[in-house]
């Protein structure tokens, strides 16, 4: 349905932009969504909680993306 089409749309967003994040983490020690929303605030938090959520949907539907 359209919703979960905008659903993994979503969730895939989130995921490449975690994944961005952890890349400059590794790469510069610079936490791009501590910068933009504080660290560790309750927005940073659920910034990375959403993150881990789409991570989790976006590796159950994995096995249909890679058929």
């Amino acid at each position: 349905s359209k919703n979960m089409k905008t659903l993994n749309a979503i969730a895939l967003v989130l995921v490449i932009v975690g994944a961005l994040n952890w890349g400059l983490v590794g790469l510069f020690n610079f936490d791009l969504v501590a910068t933009i929303f504080g660290d560790m605030s309750t927005l940073s938090r659920v910034v990375y909680s959403l993150v881990g959520v789409s991570a989790i949907l976006v590796a159950a539907k994995l096995p249909k993306l890679v058929k």
